[in-house]
Parts: C-alpha cells; sequence; structure tokens
C-alpha cells in the first residue's frame, strides 16, 4: 500500500476582523473599498534519479579504477548524495522530495555479488548496496526498471523489504488477480507557512518489456500492460484522494519508439504519449532510455497544458530538478509554474558518509573481480569490433556454440550445425596478453544473459542477418568512411547488433536496409535456404528483445539457467590458457559493390 500518508489539511482559513469603527463617526469611504490580499504561495522542488544500475561509487569494477568517460562524467550515488545535500540546503530540506525512475539493482559487479556471490536472499545475508545507499540519502519512492527482474522476483522482493522507500509500479500486475503486484503509487505531504499542506502523488510506471526481457522469471506470475492505459487508470484517482501535484515516475522513454517489433501491443518509451494522452499529470521523471533530457515540455491533448518532462543521465551522472511555484486558489494548491533542470555529478566529491558506509562491500566486490582465472596469449580489444570481425567477439561465439554442442550431443540435434550469434556490448573491453581476471570476462559480457538453443532454417537465418545490417549507415561506394558515424542508424544500439559465426557473409552498406547480405555461405557453399541449423543465442535475443526475426518463435532446443559471462569465465578456467589463433577467424566484413570497406 502507498506510504508516507500523513493526514491532508482542509481547514478553512480564518477571515481576519476588519478594523473597528467608532460608534456613529462615519468611515472614510476608501475604508469600505476592498484591499485584495496576498496570494499564498509556495514552492518546493522534487529531486529524480534513473538507471543507476548498481552505482554506488565512482568507480569501474570493469577496469578496476576510477570511472571516467570521454566527457569526464562522474559517476554512483556517492556523488548523487552530495548534490542532493546541496539541494536540501538550499531549498529546505522540508521543501523536497527524492524519487528514482527504476533500474537499480542490476549493472555493476557490486550489485552482482550481492545478488549472486553472496546474495540477499540466503538466511541471514547482507542488505543490499544499492538499498542501503538509497536509503542513507532518504530516497522517498522509486518506480521499477525492467532490471529490477534479471535476478528473478525473490531477489527483487528482498531488495523491496530491505529499502525504507516504496517501489512503485501500477502496471506490474499479478497474474491470477491482475491486481498491483508492488505500490502503485505513493503520498506525500508537505508542510507550508500557510497551515495548509500540498499533496503530492508520485505514479510509478515500469516498462511491459519484462514479459519479453525476462519471460523466464515472470511468465505466470506478473503481467506488464502499457504505461498509458494505466496511468488513465490511476491519475483521476489520484486527483480524487486529493492529490494538488501528481508526478509520475516512469521506466519508459519519451521517444514513442518501441524494440517490440509484433510481440507486445504496447509502446516501450511511452513516457512523451502518457503526457500527451492523460490529463492531471504536472511532471514525469523519465527513465529507460539513458539519454540526457534536462527539460522537455509535451501538451496534454485534452487540458491544453504542458506537462514537463526530464530525463537525468544514466547511472548517477546526472540529478534532475523539478521546481513547482504553487498558489492557492479557489481553496486548492494549483500549480503556476513548473521547470526542470539537471545538475551534473562530476562538479562535486563523493560523499564520505555513503563510501564510508559501504567500503567493506566495495573492496570484497574488488578482490572478487581481481581474481586470476587463466591466461591469454595475445591482447583483444572490442575498439574495431563494431565494424570488424575481432577475435575478443569470437571468443564469446566459440564458448557459446561448443557450450550448446555439449548440452545437445547424443540427443535428436546432435547431428546439426551449430551457429552462433554476439554482440558488442561494450566498444572498451579487453581481454590482455598474460593474466585474465573475472573483471576481463565481466566487462566482454556485462548483462545477466542466459544461452539457449533454437532451431533455425538457412531462409531465416538470412532474415536475421538482413535485419542486423540495418545498424550501419548506408554509405555510397567511393564516399569516405567515418567510423564514428558507420554505425547505430535509426538508434540501433551496439547490442542490437549480432554476428553470427560458423557462415560467411559480406555486408554492402552501400545497399538499402535488406539488401545488403551478400555471398551468405556455409562451409563453403551457398547457404541452402531449406537447411536446418542451431543457433545459440542469448535469452534477451531468443526471447524477441531487438525484435530479431523468427529466433522468438523458433523452437527451443536447450536453454541454460547460467549467465553467459559465467559460461565464459568456467570455459577460460577449464583451458587454463586462450589462444586466439585457436578460434578466431574473419566470417564477415563490410563492403561497398564487393569492396572491402576496411
Amino acid at each position: 500500500m502507498p506510504l508516507n500518508r500523513r493526514a491532508f489539511l482542509e481547514a478553512s482559513a480564518a477571515v481576519g476582523a476588519g478594523a473597528a469603527l467608532t460608534a456613529g463617526v462615519a468611515a472614510p469611504a476608501e475604508a469600505h473599498e476592498a484591499r485584495p490580499r496576498p496570494a499564498k504561495r509556495y514552492s518546493f522542488t522534487v529531486m529524480g534519479t534513473t538507471d543507476l544500475h548498481g552505482n554506488v561509487f565512482n568507480w569501474d569494477y570493469f577496469t578496476d579504477k576510477e570511472f571516467d568517460d570521454k566527457a569526464h562524467n562522474d559517476v554512483g550515488l556517492a556523488k548523487i548524495s552530495t548534490l542532493v545535500d546541496q539541494v536540501r540546503a538550499a531549498k529546505g530540506e522540508e521543501n523536497t522530495l527524492l524519487i528514482d525512475a527504476g533500474d537499480t539493482i542490476q549493472g555493476t559487479q557490486l550489485s552482482y555479488y550481492y545478488a549472486k556471490v553472496d546474495p540477499i536472499t540466503q538466511t541471514g545475508g547482507p542488505v543490499h548496496p544499492m538499498a542501503q545507499a538509497m536509503n542513507a540519502i532518504g530516497y522517498d519512492a522509486a518506480a521499477l526498471g525492467n532490471h529490477e527482474f534479471n535476478y528473478g522476483i525473490p531477489v527483487l522482493r528482498k531488495f523491496e523489504e530491505q529499502c525504507d522507500f516504496p517501489l512503485l509500479g501500477a502496471n506490474a500486475l499479478d497474474a491470477k488477480t491482475l491486481r498491483p503486484a508492488f505500490a502503485p503509487y505513493s503520498i506525500h505531504c508537505l508542510r507550508t507557512p500557510h497551515g495548509r499542506d500540498v499533496k503530492v502523488a508520485i505514479l510509478g510506471l515500469t516498462n511491459p518489456g519484462i514479459a519479453i526481457w525476462d519471460k523466464a522469471n515472470v511468465t505466470g506470475k506478473m503481467v506488464f500492460p502499457g504505461l498509458e492505459e494505466q496511468a488513465a487508470k490511476w491519475v483521476p484517482k489520484l486527483r480524487s484522494m486529493g492529490a494538488d501535484v501528481v508526478i509520475v515516475s516512469a521506466h519508459s522513454g519519451s521517444s514513442g519508439t518501441s524494440s517490440y517489433g509484433d510481440q507486445l501491443p504496447y509502446i516501450e518509451n511511452a513516457a512523451g504519449l502518457v503526457a500527451e494522452q492523460v490529463a492531471g499529470i504536472d511532471a514525469i521523471l523519465v527513465g529507460h532510455a539513458h539519454t540526457e533530457i534536462p527539460e522537455y515540455r509535451v501538451k496534454n491533448k485534452e487540458t491544453g497544458k504542458d506537462v514537463v518532462l526530464s530525463e537525468p543521465l544514466k547511472w548517477g551522472q546526472r540529478l534532475t530538478l523539478f521546481d513547482f511555484d504553487l498558489v492557492w486558489e479557489k481553496g486548492r494548491w494549483v500549480v503556476e509554474k513548473a521547470g526542470a533542470q539537471v545538475l551534473n555529478s562530476n562538479t562535486v566529491a563523493e560523499d564520505p558518509e555513503i563510501t564510508g558506509l559501504l567500503a567493506d562491500e566495495h573492496k570484497k566486490v574488488v578482490a572478487y573481480v581481481n581474481q586470476v582465472i587463466g591466461t591469454s596469449t595475445a591482447a583483444m580489444t572490442t575498439a574495431d569490433a563494431p565494424w570488424k570481425d575481432e577475435p575478443i567477439i569470437d571468443l564469446i561465439n566459440v564458448v557459446q556454440a561448443e557450450t550448446v554442442k555439449a548440452a545437445l550431443a547424443g540427443g535428436a540435434y546432435a547431428g546439426l550445425p551449430v551457429l552462433s550469434q554476439a554482440s558488442c556490448f561494450s566498444r572498451t573491453a579487453r581481454i590482455p596478453a598474460g593474466e585474465i581476471s573475472i573483471k576481463d570476462a565481466a566487462g566482454l559480457y556485462p548483462f545477466e544473459n542466459t544461452l539457449e538453443a533454437r532451431l533455425m532454417t538457412g531462409a531465416q537465418l538470412k532474415d536475421y542477418l538482413e535485419y542486423s545490417a540495418k545498424y550501419y549507415v548506408q554509405t555510397a561506394a567511393g564516399a569516405p568512411v567515418d567510423t564514428a558515424k558507420l554505425t547505430n542508424a535509426d538508434n540501433t544500439p551496439d547490442y542490437n547488433y549480432d554476428a553470427v559465426s560458423g557462415l560467411t557473409y559480406d555486408i554492402d552498406i552501400a545497399k538499402p536496409v535488406g539488401q545488403r547480405i551478400v555471398g551468405l555461405s556455409f562451409q563453403g557453399k551457398p547457404l541452402d535456404p531449406a537447411a536446418q541449423f542451431v543457433l545459440a543465442v542469448n535469452n534477451y535475443r531468443a526471447s524477441g528483445g531487438g525484435a530479431f526475426p523468427h529466433v522468438a518463435k523458433a523452437q527451443q532446443l536447450w536453454a541454460n539457467s547460467d549467465e553467459i559471462r559465467n559460461t565464459i569465465i568456467g570455459w577460460v578456467k577449464a583451458k587454463g590458457t586462450v589462444d586466439p589463433g585457436t578460434f578466431a577467424s574473419v566470417d564477415w566484413k563490410l563492403t561497398r559493390d564487393g569492396v572491402p570497406v576496411f
């Protein structure tokens, strides 16, 4: 149920007595003229974060050093805590709220360690570092993100139990009762100097894609209807309950786009549509898209009023501030003005209270990621992997293919050739020459994906590759090639470009989308459209993530419950030495009219 429900005061304003008149003496005419009273006003601020993804410290566990990027951003809740303290000091803590828009407990080795290595679900287990940090900072509410479900519902429920604030999800419903499985909203009362509290409602909405991306964890347990539908149901209820201000915390981008294809009737990035279609919302804290939007205004179709949206940059790099100016009109508080901005966490130092609170947990994880699991005869990197067939991606594919072959051995499908798909998840991943540690493997495969085997035909694989090749910007033969502008066409992220090992093909980027795969062959012969293959594929893709054709409906031959990252770690441990010369090969390349680009 909703938390923080202080009694909402509805006491009427006392009317001051007029000036006393001396009996029998006429008052001057101007004394009878009405003098307008100054309007009662109140201002408050709602701070917001999103997509924290397990970041507490300004630390990169994949490189084991302080986080840095080209823009010199900083990350982590310790930095956010300092910004929050500054805002509370400036505005008055009683005039602020702090909320989050989801994707909290997955993303770093810190969060992974306390979900899988030393799990919070074990008897007498630890308190999750994100719960500890967010409790200490004083969050008031947080929406559920899709990555909250990556470790299964028991881990999420334990995290919820450890938080001193509600996890909100109005469209996260119990599959049997169709009632909210988490608190849909929370209500907070801010005391004003005028004796009339402001009642602020926070409505949490999460992403319907959870039904696809974490199918194994939620099927039969929870369902996730569209954001617009559920907002239209809950916002009027919140207004009828006396909410003066309604803020939506939505783990959904603002663009109106979707990666579902035809798998779901809902929009993935629906925050802008919610603002446009649902009356009664004052502001939306946007998440999921990992973009920075200081302020974005959407006009509501019904009321004609602007709804203010803001998305702070991921991992705690930014803090959104929604500033509200209210005026007392006709017996209630009304939003007179609202705006948003973001603060940059690289402008402040980490809060020593937060870093000190979690120093022991940090040290444990640093020791864990530095465990040596094997050696490599050569250095490998993903720097060029988005446009070249690189050995480091071949490493993922050989591990996956060998694992699937072993799993199918002796069965009905043991005689089929096994292919494998892999993506470049990070352009900074590297396997060094010499010792390989857990952090190296974790940096290569940062997601908690598991491995499956799906039955595909040659024709289906051709469609699959054509779809994948839309990742490249069409570039005419002879035109200059700038790798900084070559990829991510139509906003396709790196993780939605798949290279498939076991086949040989060219991608002609001079051709339009859908006509790019050239010379597709298997074992030196043109690919037979009717031939059957086993595709080793991660569960995100197999469940429909990225909307690749055929694979989600293909027959599942086998599935593993262990993360692919752990499978890679186990493979390296078993081999002892990784030699790219034994598995690396150039199976695909970019061309233009038959001429290689590189």
